[in-house]
């Protein structure tokens, strides 16, 4: 799907969806959207050049533009009636925050919709625009270039890797998980330590 997609509408198909999912529009395929760009980019499809630059400003610009509807329109966007922009959420966040930091907007890079509504709940709390700026443009050169240079890469070196897409797509998406895991698990040691202390 995530191919006849791109051959259909092209690097400016790519970039708008980029765009979309890391500004305000939930669970579009981001990850195999660019996995697949770099794969087809291997085989001369597409400019890898205008796939990268592209990719990556879609990826900064829409965080940003979330970023500035959350510091806005904050309050607005979560009541307690609303469906999707629960006031809890921000409450969930904010710990999650406190607990990862700033690193949260870089390992939400790779979460589908996540990604969507961490620069928006940084833009409400309390994280300053220039940490921000900084996390942000680390994580579209981690997850938008990254990804993409993976699809090329082993486009150019591994023969046929376009008929094995769908499991290669799912082995990308285990291993986007990984960084969460490690940072959950790291931070589940560091908050175990003081109580084990304690204890003795």
């Amino acid at each position: 799907m995530e191919k006849h997609l791109i051959e259909t509408f092209g690097t400016i198909g790519l970039i708008v969806t980029i765009f979309a999912e890391s500004s305000l529009i939930f669970f579009l395929p981001g990850d195999t959207l660019l996995f697949t760009a770099g794969l087809l980019a291997s085989q001369g499809k597409l400019n890898i050049l205008a796939v990268l630059l592209g990719s990556f400003a879609a990826a900064v610009i829409g965080n940003q533009v979330a970023y500035a509807v959350g510091n806005r329109l904050g309050p607005s966007l979560f009541k307690p009636n609303s469906r999707l922009f629960k006031a809890e959420y921000v409450e969930r966040a904010n710990d999650y925050f406190d607990k990862f930091g700033s690193r949260t907007i870089v390992l939400a890079r790779f979460i589908p919709a996540v990604r969507t509504f961490a620069p928006i709940l940084a833009g409400i709390g309390t994280m300053r625009y220039r940490t921000f700026v900084t996390y942000n443009v680390i994580g579209a050169l981690v997850w938008a270039i990254g990804v993409t240079l993976l699809g090329y890469t082993l486009g150019k070196t591994v023969h046929g890797i376009d008929n094995y897409l769908l499991p290669v797509i799912l082995v990308i998406a285990a291993l986007s998980a990984i960084p969460v895991v490690l940072e959950f698990r790291r931070s589940r040691r560091a908050t175990s330590r003081p109580e084990d202390a304690a204890g003795d």
